[in-house]
């Protein structure tokens, strides 16, 4: 029979290499559609649709989870220890040392098993979803999850997940549209459209599936989720496919009756699930150096043991010397073999191993469960913490890992995003320039925070008669509205759109000199985007679903203008236009032939339409740069006045948008779109390059329209906050993609950069380096701008250098270019050497790779605790990367916040988790001001002077316990009866020496007492004596030498109240002397908080 199943698999195995061969490497996949021609052994081996999330398996738990535990070093060393104690080498019995570290064991692996299982009992009920699947013939019959197969035809209900990776075949709606809201995705709650090939939106019913049959090739599995290359064979006729016409596992369907897909990629095949890998694995570095403290207690173990043999095996040797015994009651003559003479050697190994028995109480078997139990109790504190909730999101703070609690309390440096982070990223359309005229008044969030514009009686103020209908005011520049006399006080608040100017509102666009470039600007951002109209459940009102803020901005901005976007299909968008010839609305439908979708690469999108005159139409908008350098020769025309009021527009904080259109005639058309679409059927790796080459040939001879300008808020408590970070000594780097310009001024305004500070800027943008860029000499051009950028950091640092002696603060500002050049390895360390010794550092134009190796670079090379914090997809690396990554749960989605240690929802709680929670975790005391933060970024706590310090006070305090117990106890008369003290006499006295002084010790380190600190404290000496009394009352075969010890010998014994008295006060002395002339005369930071006055209220 195995050999039946071996031929079968290797025949399977043999077919699918063969497709591989024929496909290419990296995109072999064969998908057979409802062919029934196709027999079971000639289908691809692909696997099934069951996912599996857990780490252990029935039989693997007991050997894995043993492996993982055994890891540990003090573990090992114990079990070793647990083994030797079953031999007569054991001081003491076996089950003194085992049944600790079974307990401690078998706690951590019966956490983890619970954990798993509660990741199977998840496993379980999402493979047992049901969902209905074609049977090959008419109808569809309801399955579960795992037992669908690639190539099954699925139809999804409304609100239901898609079970697998599919291939949208057609909806509900008659073009083929559906809506897919991938909140499990990347947590955008944005709903996304899909469109299905236009010769398959025919299959709209269960029935229509029984003559269709398709063949697909496309793309191996992998894990990028917004790519996708495949072509569909139906009929004779190829079809490219395109993320478009793709359904992601986990997605699920809305406003939607229902669809039709094809299962391609099932189970870990699903892009989903090819995510779904392990995230890198984070110690912190307190964790790190007990690693290294257990190291050095374990050589001092074996070195006491070593030594204590050593001279066992000599003092031994010599017990028979010239047939004369040394120690004659010993009887060295009959002696076993632990102590026998002629066998030194082997009785002082034996004795090394014993040592490290009886010794073994220098590594603490419950160290690690200790310190993971006190993790644990300070996660539950953040996710309990009602002052870092969020009423506005209905989202608390979150631990997502509590290996890092302590390390939040010795962060030295922030690399925070912008846009989503310290913004809000709700964008509103707030200003726009249409044929070089500026549009849109009032100051925007950040135009306050500007340095010396808080300042406003200084400046002066003219009246400017724009409109007789509102007063309108400047202050040194910015055009301002007088609210007392604007009507536009009484408009209805729109979300997304805040435009205040009369000469736009209510169709008074009209009367504009250029009013037919008003027309066309917003029409084009009616036009050009990906949004999703929908019509609200309890009224007729529209309202979008876009893919970003910034395109719902657009979209409502238009409507507000008389440019109403109401419905869009797979081949037409119409709007509700404002006709100035009539004077009304009226509808218009414009034919979408093509949309070119934004890329990096060409930084803009492009929809090409036919209007109701059969005019063919591009509308494009993107980024200045790439519009302005695609310009026709006569659509300069306002070239100037917009590139000055976008300029104007980022220094103001604003986003800027640059919008274009171009007429197309037939024949260009026709040419561009054979060729465009022979690059959209490639199914290669550079599929995505074609089609960008593509759209550069008709991307070209823009006429330039305008520019927009969006606002994205300061988040609430942003400035404040980072006000008290850099008072905690904490430097912030902020890592945008944004321009320059907007990054500055966003900077002023939240405070990180401040008036006085000296701005040193690292760009490539001049006129020289434009220039040489242009003449396409690539190596001419990187060796030029790597020369300009290495002399650009020279200056710097020498500046920087200089001027240390008069405390001038630096604030250093890159580019992303310039960064390219700044992260090489000749340049690298120099720029880092720059940035620390600046006070704020801001990073332009990054990419999310940029953000990576930016954090690395500080990761590694000032070797101190890293921060980043972000809320986007493009953040992922960044937050990685760093020590401690921290995800805002913000508009952009929950991918940050699924790939962080922390999450917070809005930057301002990050104060309270570093300066509160943070130093909680480091030190635990109540007593916070920002300051104090600083005793751990310098590790003031547990630093290798500090640990060695407690090491020689455990020394001498142990040393004092030793000889005066000793003394005071084994030299006189102690029972009742006259007898002189035993071990178990002196045993009792040295232990109640001991465990009054460690816990008095810890009330001395103490600031302040509360009812915990209490009942640990004065509880576990109380619970000292009552373990005697009752331990004493046990049995002599259970007790031995403690059998009523305590209550007959000293407990009625007064030298031993005043012996133990003697020696912990004793003990306590020297750490009390050394703390009292230490916070005297060396005062740390918490010292010196602990003598300030108390500002607050009696």
């Amino acid at each position: 029979m195995f050999g039946c199943l071996r031929r079968r698999w290797s025949r399977r195995r043999s077919g699918s290499l063969d497709r591989q061969k024929a496909s290419g490497a990296g995109y072999s996949r064969v998908v057979h559609c409802n062919d029934p021609e196709i027999q079971e052994d000639d289908r691809p081996l692909y696997p099934l649709n069951a996912v599996s999330t857990t780490k252990y398996t029935i039989a693997n738990f007991l050997p894995k989870s043993l492996f993982e535990q055994f890891r540990r070093v003090a573990n090992l060393f114990f079990l070793v220890v647990a083994c030797v104690s079953f031999s007569p080498l054991a001081p003491y019995r076996a089950v003194s040392i085992l049944l600790p570290l079974v307990v401690v064991v078998g706690a951590t692996m019966a956490k983890e098993a619970v954990e798993d299982w509660r990741r199977k009992k998840q496993d379980i009920e999402v493979n047992n979803r049901k969902v209905m699947v074609y049977d090959g013939s008419h109808a569809f019959y309801q399955t579960e999850w795992k037992r669908l197969r690639v190539g099954d035809i699925v139809k999804v209900e409304k609100d239901q997940f898609f079970p697998a990776d599919l291939v949208l075949l057609s909806s509900s709606h008659d073009d083929g549209i559906c809506y897919v809201e991938t909140m499990n995705l990347d947590g955008e709650t944005n709903l996304k459209t899909k469109q299905c090939l236009q010769v398959t939106t025919m299959l709209c019913s269960d029935h229509s599936f029984q003559k269709f049959k398709a063949l697909i090739k496309c793309e191996d599995p992998n894990e990028n989720l917004y790519s996708f290359v495949g072509t569909m064979y139906h009929e004779g006729t190829q079809y490219p496919l395109s993320p478009q016409q793709i359904l992601l596992r986990d997605s699920k369907l809305r406003n939607t009756q229902h669809i039709y897909g094809l299962v391609i990629f099932t189970g870990h095949d699903t892009k989903v699930m090819q995510n779904a890998m392990d995230p890198p694995s984070k110690r912190s570095k307190i964790e790190k150096r007990m690693d290294k403290i257990i190291y050095i207690l374990f050589t001092s173990l074996v070195l006491l043991s070593s030594t204590g043999s050593i001279f066992f095996g000599i003092q031994t040797k010599q017990d028979i010397s010239d047939g004369k015994f040394k120690r004659w009651y010993l009887r060295p003559d009959k002696s076993s073999v632990l102590f026998d003479p002629k066998g030194a050697s082997l009785a002082a190994f034996c004795h090394f191993l014993t040592g490290l028995m009886l010794f073994g109480c220098f590594i603490p078997i419950s160290l690690y469960i200790s310190i993971e139990i006190v993790k644990v109790l300070q996660s539950t504190f953040i996710n309990n913490d009602q002052e870092m909730y969020c009423e506005e999101s209905d989202k608390p703070a979150q631990a997502r890992t509590s290996n890092l609690n302590e390390e939040l309390g010795q962060v030295n440096t922030i690399l925070s995003d912008k846009t989503g982070t310290l913004t809000c990223n709700l964008m509103q359309f707030v200003k726009c320039s249409i044929a070089g005229v500026a549009f849109g008044s009032g100051l925007t969030a950040v135009e306050p925070g500007l340095g010396g514009l808080k300042q406003y009686c200084t400046f002066e103020i003219e009246d400017l008669p724009h409109s007789p209908a509102v007063s309108r005011k400047t202050v040194k520049g910015f055009e301002i509205e007088d609210p007392s006399h604007s009507p536009a006080v009484s408009r209805k608040t729109v979300k997304g759109f805040n435009l205040r100017d009369d000469r736009l509102m209510d169709g008074h666009w009209v009367n504009e000199p250029n009013s037919d470039f008003i027309q066309k600007f917003f029409r084009t951002l009616a036009i050009c985007h990906t949004v999703v109209p929908v019509i609200g459940n309890k009224s007729s009102e529209i309202y979008y679903e876009a893919e970003s803020p910034d395109e719902a901005a657009f979209v409502v901005a238009a409507r507000e203008l008389g440019f109403e976007f109401y419905e869009r299909t797979q081949t037409s968008i119409s709007l509700h236009e404002f006709d100035p010839k009539i004077g009304r609305d009226v509808d218009r439908s414009y034919t979408l032939l093509n949309m070119l979708h934004f890329s990096s690469a060409r930084k803009r999108m492009s929809v090409i339409v036919r209007d109701e005159e059969e005019q063919l139409l591009l509308f494009c908008k993107g980024a200045d740069s790439a519009i302005f350098e695609n310009l026709a020769d006569d659509g300069r025309l306002f070239e100037l006045e917009t590139k000055r009021h976008i300029d104007e527009y980022s220094e103001a904080g604003l986003r800027t948008l640059a919008v274009a259109y171009r007429k197309l005639s037939e024949e260009e058309y026709k040419t561009w779109h054979a060729e465009f679409l022979m690059a959209s059927n490639a199914v290669t790796a550079d599929r995505d390059e074609m089609l960008d080459a593509a759209a550069e040939k008709i991307e070209k001879d823009f006429i330039l329209l305008g520019a927009t300008a969006v606002e994205d808020k300061l988040q609430k408590g942003v400035p404040e906050c980072i006000n008290k970070l850099a008072q905690a000594g904490i430097k912030i780097w902020v890592l945008t993609g944004d321009k320059l310009e907007t990054a500055v001024k966003i900077g002023f305004a939240c405070d990180l950069l401040r008036k006085g500070m000296r701005q040193i800027v690292v760009t490539l943008d001049t006129p020289d380096m434009n220039a040489l860029e242009k003449q396409g000499r690539r190596e001419a051009f990187e060796k030029a701008s790597y020369e300009s950028i290495a002399r650009q950091l020279n200056e710097a640092h020498s500046q920087v250098t200089v001027s240390k002696e008069i405390s001038i603060p630096f604030a250093l500002i890159i580019d992303g270019k310039s960064l390219g050049f700044a992260l090489s390895r000749n340049l690298e360390n120099l720029f880092l050497d720059l940035a620390i010794r600046c006070a704020s550092v801001i990073c332009c134009r990054t990419s999310p790779k940029q953000k990576a190796m930016v954090t690395r670079l500080v990761k590694c090379g000032t070797r101190k605790t890293t921060l980043a914090i972000g809320d986007g997809a493009n953040d992922v690396g960044m937050l990685q990367e760093a020590d401690i990554g921290v995800g805002i749960s913000g508009v952009e989605g929950m991918q940050a916040v699924m790939s962080s240690d922390f999450a917070i929802a809005q930057f301002r709680f990050l104060e309270r988790l570093l300066l509160v929670h943070g130093h909680w975790c480091y030190r635990r005391i109540a007593a916070m001001f920002p300051l104090l933060h600083q005793d751990g970024v310098q590790n003031v706590f547990f630093s290798w002077t500090r640990i060695i310090r407690w090491m020689l006070n455990g020394i001498c305090s142990s040393i004092i316990i030793y000889f005066l117990s000793t003394s005071s106890i084994l030299i006189q008369a102690f029972r009742h009866d006259g007898k002189p003290a035993g071990l178990a006499e002196l045993g009792v006295t040295m232990y109640t020496c001991v465990i009054c002084t460690v816990n008095l010790q810890m009330a001395l380190y103490l600031s302040y007492f509360t009812w915990i600190q209490h009942l640990f404290i004065w509880g576990s000496i109380l619970f000292w004596f009552i373990f005697l009394v009752i331990y004493g009352f046990f049995p002599p075969a259970i007790s031995t030498t403690a059998y009523l010890v305590f209550i007959e010998t000293c407990f009625q014994n007064p030298f031993y109240w005043l012996t133990a008295l003697f020696t912990v006060i004793s003990a306590l002395l020297p750490y009390f002397v050394y703390s009292t002339l230490q916070a005297n005369i060396f005062p740390k930071y918490h010292d010196i908080v602990k003598r300030m006055p108390s500002t607050s209220s009696p």
